[in-house]
């Protein structure tokens, strides 16, 4: 079967690589590695990545036909298949058959797959998300019988790799908006209660703790939270006066 050559299939990696590091989100990078699943592994016509939380529970988030989330529940239903074989962290992290007609490993998903026109599939490990527990697994399908060769398992490793180290680096990216997003937030908080308490301080004549003392009180009196009283004194107190 045709498919990318040597030279190609590096120029493919290397253009991946700079765009799954340019993927703003965890959900972006998976969809770029699906899409590169497709064009660089010669024999796939369908890719999906399995994702396994820390509680258990597996998810097909991105794929390249909506019949890849048929396949996958047929494993998840029945807690069996090359996905959840490849996805568990006690598993051996690669999976995969040249026969799926004939696989008498996963009884139920093989007879699925080979009903829908997959006779092949490859399914390898994601690396953890540190400190998250979250596996997952690359899973690229051919429909043909044998459809998928050595070099195509090799691209497929490389491919999960590439994923993997991603992976990472959108979390990253991901949690690093949350902090400054959360620190803006923050910031702005302590802005406003410093104006509500500088407002009350000079309308009643009283101190820094006093006027603290004295929001916290309201709030909780009118069941508000703390920064939405201060926020409606500082940008409503004029016409709050006039009343």
């Amino acid at each position: 079967m045709d498919g990318p050559t040597g030279d190609a299939r590096i120029d493919g990696f290397e253009a991946l690589t700079r765009r799954l590091l340019g993927a703003p989100t965890v959900l972006g990078t998976l969809e770029q590695v699906v899409d590169a699943a497709v064009r660089l592994v010669s024999g796939a016509a369908l890719a999906s990545v399995t994702l396994r939380d820390r509680d258990g529970r597996f998810s097909t988030p991105v794929r390249t036909h909506p019949v890849a989330v048929s396949l996958d529940e047929v494993q998840y239903r029945t807690r069996s298949g090359p996905c959840l074989d490849a996805a568990v962290p006690e598993g051996p992290g690669f999976a995969a058959s040249d026969d799926l007609g004939a696989e008498e490993r996963w009884p139920e998903f093989s007879e699925a797959a080979h009903h829908e026109g997959y006779d092949a599939i490859i399914s390898t490990e994601l690396l953890p998300t540190p400190g998250e527990g979250l596996t997952g697994a690359l899973n690229i399908y051919s429909h043909d019988a044998r459809g998928l060769s050595a070099a195509d398992r090799h691209t497929a490793l490389l491919l999960a790799t590439h994923a993997s180290l991603a992976l990472a680096h959108a979390r990253v990216a991901e949690l690093a908006d949350l902090q400054r997003a959360d620190l803006a937030r923050a910031v702005d908080s302590r802005d406003v209660i410093g104006q509500a308490k500088g407002i009350l301080m000079t309308r009643r004549g009283i101190g820094a703790d006093e006027a603290f003392a004295l929001l916290r009180r309201t709030s909780q009196e009118l069941n508000v939270k703390l920064i939405d009283l201060a926020r409606t004194l500082t940008t409503r107190h004029d016409e709050i006066d006039r009343g």
